[in-house]
């Protein structure tokens, strides 16, 4: 069965054809991805402009027409930070729905943890024992624990790489006073759910999901992607934190020179960086796998673990 997921998320709108059916391992058949930036479309912070839903609309159209050029039976599509926290954000999507047929579900911060979760689980197995998941969004930074294929518990907190470039850094390259403080604010932030995420005991390993983690991963020496999907690649924290100090001195274009960065991601590396060496620091994790399913992988899981018997 050929399903479709599309990711509309706070940086990009990004569709995914999968190949697959219960019992056996999704394979990739076409990725598809448009940089909507759907945060810097916010009037006051808070509504969806008529600009940001118009394009937001014509990507979704753009995607359905992909997905069935491609032969997609079955297509979902989220969204996540973005849309959730804008106060008109329901009515976008209704209005979506109306002119392409496509409902969109809205996760839930604690949703896209537990998700992404399932996807990490089923990727390593059962024999990698206690996981914890860590995954920097455009707006937040998700967490997650547990033995099982449900977390004991998953955190969403409001420490996404965009959202704290576009609230936090007046230049680029930032002001070292502005780089401190939000080194200060996102480790406050991360320190009020240690407890919560330790209570259960030490991971057995510590993964890592997302752009950002894998450009952080890939600056510090691992392998690049034309190397292969499944290589095994790490982020250890040394260095990081290496990185987290060089990058807040850079500005986007030497950024956006470095291995396996994209100019759009550019702006908002020191951010992710800073959130990613706080997430390591406070929860001491020394090294992090990086997993190349995430979240619309565990759309996808969900979905077929749902679909009945054959």
């Amino acid at each position: 069965m050929r399903l479709g997921v599309l990711d509309i998320g706070s940086n990009t709108v990004h569709l995914l054809v999968m190949d697959a059916h219960r019992g056996a391992r999704p394979l990739p058949a076409y990725s598809h991805k448009e940089e909507l930036r759907l945060a810097e479309h916010m009037e006051d912070g808070e509504r969806l402009s008529e600009a940001g839903a118009e394009r937001l609309l014509k990507c979704v159209e753009h995607a359905v027409r992909i997905a069935e050029d491609k032969g997609v039976e079955d297509l979902m599509a989220f969204a996540t930070s973005a849309v959730r926290e804008a106060a008109n954000g329901e009515k976008v999507l209704e209005r979506v729905r109306a002119a392409t047929g496509v409902g969109i579900e809205v996760l839930s911060g604690q949703d896209e943890a537990r998700l992404t979760f399932l996807a990490v689980r089923r990727w390593f197995g059962w024999s990698s024992g206690r996981l914890l998941v860590l995954d920097i969004g455009g707006g937040s930074l998700e967490i997650a624990s547990g033995l099982d294929e449900q977390p004991d518990v998953a955190v969403s907190l409001p420490l996404g790489a965009g959202r704290l470039t576009r609230g936090r850094f007046t230049a680029d390259p930032p002001p070292p006073a502005e780089a401190r403080e939000l080194r200060r604010h996102v480790r406050a932030e991360i320190a009020r759910t240690v407890a919560a995420v330790t209570r259960y005991g030490r991971p057995d390993h510590a993964v890592a999901t997302s752009k950002t983690f894998r450009q952080l991963a890939r600056i510090a020496g691992a392998a690049a992607s034309t190397e292969g999907f499944g290589v095994r690649r790490v982020l250890r924290h040394a260095d990081l934190v290496e990185w987290a100090g060089r990058l807040v001195t850079m500005s986007a274009r030497e950024r956006a020179a470095l291995p396996g960065v994209s100019e759009g991601r550019a702006p908002q590396l020191p951010a992710g960086a800073i959130v990613a060496d706080a997430a390591m620091d406070l929860l001491e994790v020394d090294e992090l796998e990086v997993c190349p399913w995430a979240l619309r992988e565990g759309v996808i899981l969900r979905r077929l673990d749902a679909m009945p018997e054959s």
